[in-house]
């Protein structure tokens, strides 16, 4: 843990900037967010990017503010206005890669790089292998067809070449050479797109042709790409950061440290995604991970997993998979991570085969292995590897390099066995120690040039290969609870007991106090409500059981056509369930005409593509998709979907406790809750693009439940509370933070499982309801109770009842108008809330 400088955050706001919601958008919702009780807005990446871009990711350009947005100009406003209302900023930054956008004039470096090749003053930025084939060109994949087929479409437009929308720079001199010479003259080869997964000789992006990777590394590369952001904060305009993909880095470690000094350890988080019980390194100089661990951790309470069990059964009668194709977890992840790192990442695999062979011919002694055999070693180590990358070489966290040295041990001695010849099984022995740094060449002990670029390369395709096998492939194949198939998440294994969630609070307070914490996201599959929707069908997989057989078995394969699939069709149930029926639906459930098609219909259509069983975006059905679409709008978007109203009306109560049992939890553990825009009310969205659409605010309604007014269902309900818990954490920032505690509490009783409570630096109380169907089918609370801290009574901000401390409280009394509470000390109740209450909210687009 690294603290910052200046003080942490005690909530950040999520503001997914784009051109429909620039800065003067964000800078007029400044006074409800701030009325809402945030400490800073969070800023998607603010730089320039692609033109219309609705994320920002995609940066052309390091030395400008984003004009689309409003310019520095409009930045420097915002920051204005927000520290006006006592409100700072968080910035996200994109330190691992650049666009390579259309057309290429939009970014400066690498037009002057594929104008002037190596020599270039840029040619340092870009991780570029110029001996990787090409006649030391750099590959640009972007053309419709085979370089033959396209030539009648290139056209010399004086010191460019323009390819019908595209433009490229020709290298000095070349201008005025037969097409076809001019085109062996640059220093890149222009190659069908198809190309790209086999003969790609930069760095990108997981599998994006159309993202450069950067060197960063290189002191010169990150002066130069961080200059602007880096003035920024000296200027006071942005408070800290956010870190995307620190997993692509050659050296993250390396990288936050320069980071932390050149930015004088501002408060900084990283989006580090931990798998299982991985643990952020704790050498490197951050506060914390963006907190997709957290999610895990809140999500796994709400699955029951008994009936998550039962649920599985429900879905392997309904789909009848393969074992490897959505049948059984881990043959599903492996079966997906081969196919990924053997088709779509086979240009990262062979660039660390060639880096193998050269060291072997140089090195004697390791050597005299057969590419063959080394692309098998590398492959069958990268499959076994069950985190995103392995940090092996971090001399400031021994214990996890040697954890990590021993899980590639441990992959090694599986990756041997696919050798039929035992004695060839040696290139195992060669990439394990290459990817563990060693086999060092170099005089004096020095590390050896190779060897060093293999480990990083090593670890930067493991990460890749690990998003794409298990994010974008694997979570779309085996989609028997959606709730679970989320970043961070394992499906496999989606139920986590309260004695599992206390014991990673309590270690994210003593270790990562001040790290993020999330619960929806610009990258998650689904947001927080809606895998809290979900999540209640694990409490009843019998009533899923039998909805979905009333609804199912038409439309999919009516009229003749394509049948979609029944992966697809349950897929495309739950997704609407967890959606809303009222907005999936339709008509048919009272929801608004068409919103449902425009919504979920991309959504599915998406989810069968990731699988890629039926279709894929490389190789796709044209007809099967279409049947897929049909199949939406005549099912979930159809008259059937009065069938999932009845389900959510039936189960509204549980949906209810899950969904303020999630937001309270994620607003009181430890660590600085960073709320996604538009969750401090019910929000359902699915996976991009529909959860980047413009934000939406409610100060009117802020101002009447701060006038008194009663909530009126589950929105209003939710933006109580969470505007209570965050007024409560502004208010008293040491009671939350690396100074505060944490101590569980333990209810007593037959019920004690379905209550998860805890006390912060014993001021305040948290209590949840978890399983609260279950809960109901076994009686209720019954006679559990929950012991209150000692020490004086306590009020709840949400009922505005006292409650007696160090007496047992019942459960039944505790929780009986909702199902949570959010207790602090009698004596400090006005203090804690009163002014955060009396500020007034403006009215906002």
């Amino acid at each position: 843990m690294t603290h910052a400088s200046s003080p942490s955050p005690t909530a950040t706001y999520r503001l997914q900037l784009q051109p429909d919601f620039p800065f003067a958008a964000a800078g007029r919702a400044v006074p409800y967010l701030a009325a809402l009780g945030v400490s800073h807005l969070h800023l998607s990446p603010v730089l320039e990017a692609v033109p219309g871009s609705t994320h920002g990711y995609d940066v052309t350009g390091h030395g400008a503010v984003r004009a689309e947005l409003g310019g520095e100009d409009g930045l420097r406003a915002l920051a204005a206005t927000a520290r006006a209302h006592g409100l700072g900023l968080i910035v996200d930054i994109v330190p691992n890669h650049m666009a390579v956008p259309a057309p290429l004039t939009l970014n400066g470096p690498l037009w002057e790089v594929l104008r002037d090749g190596p020599g270039s003053r840029y040619a340092r930025w870009f991780d570029i292998d110029w001996d990787g084939g090409h006649g030391g060109r750099v590959l640009l994949p972007v053309l419709e067809g085979r370089i033959g087929d396209e030539l009648p479409r290139f056209r010399v437009d004086g010191q460019v070449l323009r390819y019908g929308e595209q433009v490229f720079p020709l290298r000095p001199g070349t201008e005025r050479l037969p097409l076809e010479r001019l085109l062996g003259a640059q220093w890149y080869r222009l190659a069908w797109w198809r190309l790209a997964r086999t003969e790609l000789n930069y760095r990108r992006f997981f599998t994006i042709s159309d993202l450069i990777g950067l060197r960063v590394e290189d002191p010169e590369v990150f002066e130069a790409t961080h200059r602007t952001v880096l003035r920024l904060i000296r200027d006071g305009v942005v408070d800290g950061l956010r870190i995307d993909h620190p997993d692509g880095l050659v050296d993250p470690g390396g990288y936050l440290a320069r980071l932390r000094g050149a930015a004088k350890g501002c408060w900084t988080v990283v989006e580090k995604i931990l798998t299982g019980p991985e643990r952020l390194p704790v050498g490197w100089a951050c506060a914390g991970t963006t907190g997709y661990d957290t999610l895990r951790h809140i999500d796994g309470l709400f699955v029951c997993p008994q009936g998550a069990g039962r649920l599985f059964s429900h879905y392997r009668d309904f789909v009848t998979p393969l074992a490897d194709e959505g049948g059984d977890w881990e043959e599903t992840v492996r079966r997906a991570a081969y196919e990924v790192v053997e088709h779509d990442l086979a240009a990262e695999v062979e660039r660390l085969v060639r880096t193998a062979v050269r060291i072997g011919e140089r090195v004697p002694r390791p050597g005299d292995h057969a590419p063959w055999a080394l692309r098998q070693a590398v492959r069958e180590l990268l499959v076994r590897l069950p985190v995103y990358r392995p940090y092996t070489g971090d001399p400031a966290d021994a214990a996890r390099a040697a954890s990590d040295a021993a899980m590639l041990a441990a992959a090694a001695e599986r990756a041997r066995a696919t050798f039929r010849v035992p004695e060839e099984a040696g290139a195992v022995d060669l990439v394990h120690d290459l990817a563990l740094g060693r086999c060092a060449g170099g005089g004096g002990g020095a590390p050896d040039p190779g060897v060093v670029d293999f480990a990083a390369r090593f670890a930067q395709t493991a990460s890749a290969l690990h998003a794409k096998s298990v994010e974008d492939t694997a979570f779309y194949r085996y989609p028997v609870l959606l709730s679970a198939c989320e970043v961070g998440g394992d499906p496999g294994e989606p139920a986590l007991g309260p004695g599992t969630f206390h014991e990673y609070c309590a270690r994210m307070q003593r270790d990562w106090p001040e790290g993020g914490t999330v619960l929806s996201t610009h990258d998650t599959k689904r947001s927080a409500d809606v895998r809290a929707r979900i999540a209640v069908l694990s409490e009843c997989p019998d009533r899923w059981r039998d909805v979905l057989g009333a609804v199912a078995g038409g439309p999919e394969a009516a009229e003749g056509g394509v049948p979609v699939d029944p992966m697809a069709v349950w897929t495309a149930w739950q997704s609407a369930f967890g959606l809303g029926a009222a907005t999936a639906g339709g008509p048919a459930a009272g929801g608004p005409a068409g919103e449902g098609r425009e919504r979920l219909a991309p959504a599915v259509l998406k989810a069968v593509r990731e699988a890629g069983l039926r279709t894929s975006w490389t190789e796709p059905d044209a007809a099967y998709e279409d049947a897929v679409a049909e199949f939406v709008r005549g099912g979930p978007c159809g008259p059937a979907a009065a069938h999932l109203a009845a389900l959510e009306a039936e189960l509204a109560p549980y949906i209810r406790a899950n969904v303020l049992g999630a937001a309270l939890l994620h607003l009181t553990v430890p660590g600085v809750p960073d709320l996604y825009q538009g969750t401090e009310r019910e929000y359902t969205a699915l996976v991009d693009p529909d959860n980047r659409r413009p934000a939406r605010f409610a100060p009117g309604l802020l101002a009447e439940l701060d006038g008194g007014a009663v909530p009126d269902g589950l929105s209003a309900e939710k933006l109580r509370l969470t505007a209570a818990a965050l007024r409560l954490r502004r208010a008293h920032p040491e009671w939350f933070g690396a100074a505060g505690s944490y101590e569980p509490l333990t209810a007593e009783g037959p019920a004690a499982e379905h209550c998860v409570a805890f006390a912060r630096a014993g001021r305040v109380v948290t209590a949840v309801t978890r399983l609260s169907l279950r809960l109901r089918e076994t009686g209720g609370w019954w006679d559990t109770v929950l012991r209150l801290p000692a020490g004086g009574a306590w009020h709840d901000l949400l009922t505005g009842r006292t409650l007696p401390g160090g007496a047992p409280v019942g459960v039944d009394t505790l929780l009986s108008a909702w199902p949570v509470a959010l207790l602090v000390r009698a004596e400090g109740t006005a203090e804690a809330v009163g002014a955060a209450e009396a500020a007034e909210p403006a009215e906002t687009g």
